[in-house]
């Protein structure tokens, strides 16, 4: 059976902005949904996020998706770079995705140093994943334009620009991502 794990962003929850439409929508289509709620979402670090998709995912396979949100990007990412030689996983979709931030408020800083500073495996991300969109807002108040370029280059994602979604967060009003859900129903 096809199944979509989807990771929320840092300070979200899995029935914020989108992700109950994508749950709808995914699972009217024949996937097992599963919307993560991960631990310590104010204060999300590295292990205790990726080590969350890893139980929730148990065995892997070429059935098994990901769609993750701003810093439930970074999760997917590490997480599918963490897979044992010969592992592979099938699409991942990766919304407001980012390698580095801006306009972080000072008490933020401290979170979002260890996922900015620690490299994730991006050439092991793309051998394991079978095809990776990254969405984009061209006005998203944290996630600078050139990450779309980035993602390109370095994960060989199919890139989206959409206009005026923000962050695709609760606040951006996003409601549904049919090129979400479109990435993952072919």
């Amino acid at each position: 059976m096809k199944r979509v794990f989807i990771v929320h962003g840092w300070g979200g929850n899995p029935d914020e902005a989108w992700m109950p439409w994508l749950d709808r929508e995914l699972t009217a289509a024949g996937f097992a949904v599963t919307r993560l709620v991960m631990p310590h979402p104010d204060e999300p670090t590295i292990d205790d996020w990726v080590g969350a998709l890893a139980a929730a995912v148990g065995t892997p396979d070429t059935d098994t998706h990901f769609v993750g949100h701003s810093i439930g990007c970074q999760t997917v990412m590490r997480y599918i770079a963490s897979l044992p030689e010969g592992t592979n996983v099938g699409r991942s979709v990766l919304v407001a995705p980012w390698f580095g931030l801006m306009n972080l408020e000072e008490d933020e800083r401290p979170v979002a140093k260890p996922w900015i500073e620690t490299p994730i495996d991006t050439d092991q991300v793309r051998r394991r994943a079978s095809a990776i969109r990254a969405i984009f807002s061209d006005d998203d108040p944290v996630v600078p334009v050139d990450n779309v370029g980035l993602y390109r280059e370095r994960l060989g994602a199919q890139t989206v620009v959409l206009h005026g979604k923000g962050h695709f967060s609760e606040d951006s009003g996003v409601k549904e991502l049919p090129e979400a859900s479109d990435f993952l129903v072919q």
